[in-house]
């Protein structure tokens, strides 16, 4: 190369292997970081079977419950209006 001493191709060369160390360095940061997260996915995931697998098993088909032989309950409700202010007063 015309203009360049043995020196300042070696000192390029070094910047061009600092420059895809930190690029490789880079990709290996963020395959760890992906490990981390799938590692706390699966330790998520199996500590929500072994939650699961101590609740009680849910009712069978005979233990549901049933209607009343007088059938189903009717719900009342209750409107109970108040009035916000008094009649004529003008809400102040």
């Amino acid at each position: 190369m015309r203009g360049y001493s043995a020196d300042m191709m070696i000192a390029e060369n070094e910047h061009v292997d600092l420059a895809v160390s930190g690029a490789a360095m880079g990709l290996v940061v963020a395959f760890a970081g992906g490990l981390v997260i799938v590692a706390l996915l699966v330790w998520a995931v199996r500590l929500g079977i072994k939650v699961r697998q101590r609740e009680p098993a849910p009712p069978r088909p005979d233990e549901q419950p049933r209607l009343p032989e007088s059938g189903p309950v009717g719900e009342i409700r209750e409107q109970r209006e108040r009035p916000r202010w008094n009649e004529g007063t003008g809400g102040s």
